[in-house]
């Protein structure tokens, strides 16, 4: 069996700054710290942390007062920052810079007296947390069919903003619709969705037609690791969707000649490993690097983190 490996895969730069800053905190409080939602939407990296004693909770109300929470990469809401102040909790935040841009053109677009129309999924992290901070003036589309059921007129003052782990396509026919029906709508001049999902979109898309399977290593409910099964699927080749090695099936590999590997950028590279050394072993398959382009991104930690740092506590 031949293996081509994606790269670029896995961990994004806002996905390295989270963890990274996580396993600061741990290193500078302990372990009894508390996050805001899942870190990152990856179940190895959750249980990880879980194993050490961090706390994953649904709401500030379910910290102790005066502890230490740190907000998720995907952002929360102005309501939420709110509840963590008056339980006088010590916050973090690991928010990605790429999901704070989205949420700062939120704010600019509904200062500005626009309705503000946000391309993503709804209940995800991200999309909660951004329409928090202007939520009488946002309204959230998934498909072209829901931009055809929009209450506004044609000369409404409106703009677009996107989630930043969709499709590009999809993303692209919401967009194509919403230009049609609103040749007005303004939009930020950088496009929203983030450059890692796009490298790793990209990737797919360039080496799929050379291979006969499709394994994603990341979990179902990341956005983004979702997205790069779909478009295995919509060429028509089987792909897969995983967390990890145990839930390989023998059956996906009858009569497979080669496989296609990539991570979602949630998703650490050690489960690649594993699940490369599995068909090696089991298949005797050969790995070969499929490098489509190079990633030099990197965020700093929080500013809360690096005012420690530099006073050496």
């Amino acid at each position: 069996m031949r293996i081509l490996l994606a790269s670029p895969r896995g961990f994004c730069a806002g996905v390295n700054m989270a963890i990274d800053c996580l396993d600061e905190c741990v290193k500078r409080f302990g372990p009894n710290i508390y996050v805001y939602h899942e870190i990152v939407h990856n179940r190895y990296v959750v249980d990880r942390f879980t194993r050490i004693g961090v706390k994953f909770v649904d709401h500030p109300d379910d910290v102790p007062v005066g502890s230490i929470l740190l907000y998720s990469a995907h952002g929360v809401s102005p309501e939420i920052r709110k509840a963590a102040r008056e339980r006088k909790l010590q916050t973090i935040d690991a928010t990605c810079p790429l999901v704070t841009k989205v949420h700062l053109e939120a704010i600019k677009y509904a200062r500005d007296g626009y309705n503000i129309i946000l391309i993503g999924h709804e209940g995800h992290d991200e999309v909660i947390g951004t329409m928090g901070e202007a939520p009488e003036s946002i309204t959230l589309v998934e498909t072209p069919e829901d931009v055809d059921q929009l209450p506004f007129g044609p000369d409404a003052k409106l703009a677009y903003l996107t989630q930043t782990t969709l499709s590009v396509e999809e993303a692209a026919t919401v967009i194509r619709r919403l230009e049609e029906r609103y040749p007005g709508i303004e939009h930020p001049a950088k496009e929203d969705i983030c450059y890692a999902t796009t490298n790793r979109q990209d990737a797919i898309k360039a080496l799929i037609g050379q291979v006969d399977l499709l394994l994603v290593l990341g979990s179902q409910n990341s956005s983004n690791s979702r997205r790069l099964q779909e478009i295995g699927v919509t060429t028509g080749k089987a792909a897969y969707l995983i967390d990890g090695k145990a839930e390989l099936r023998p059956e996906w590999f009858e009569g497979v000649n080669s496989v296609l590997v990539t991570a979602g950028a949630s998703a650490p590279e050690v489960v690649v490993e594993e699940v490369l050394e599995h068909l090696r072993q089991t298949y005797g398959a050969t790995v070969e690097d499929a490098i489509t382009r190079e990633e030099h991104v990197t965020f700093p930690l929080p500013k809360e983190l690096r005012v420690l740092q530099a006073a050496g506590a």
